[in-house]
């Protein structure tokens, strides 16, 4: 059972790196700036969970929602694109999620320092 977790895993990185690749040469401009942060697949790699952000973030959810719509049109390129490039018997379903942690630990960031200067001024 183990060499099947291992071997999903190993699909899984490689997967990753390969459609960081391939989505550097899509000319869609909904997707400009993505970059992969991991993927999940299952076991018997019928499916994949792909997380993708923004390279700078995106604070809208109108950017994250067209950048997923973008991701979804060019789905079936990349699923043959993938093919070729991993020589997978069966290639996975892919599946898209905007990956909020980023974007979320920079605001957090954004909020400590607000604090950390507003009770810094208190003193003074």
């Amino acid at each position: 059972m183990s060499g099947v977790v291992k071997r999903a895993t190993r699909v899984a990185e490689r997967l990753r790196e390969d459609l960081s690749n391939l989505l550097r040469d899509l000319r869609d401009p909904r997707i400009a700036g993505v970059l992969v942060s991991r993927v999940e697949i299952t076991d018997d790699l019928q499916s994949a969970k792909v997380h993708v952000r923004h390279e700078f973030g995106a604070e809208d959810a109108a950017a994250r929602r067209a950048l997923l719509k973008g991701l979804e049109a060019a789905s079936g390129r990349l699923r043959r694109d993938v093919a070729r490039t991993m020589g997978l018997r069966v290639v996975p379903t892919l599946r898209f999620f905007y990956d909020e942690g980023p974007d979320a630990e920079r605001r957090i960031e954004e909020l400590l320092r607000e604090i950390k200067d507003g009770s810094s001024g208190e003193r003074s």
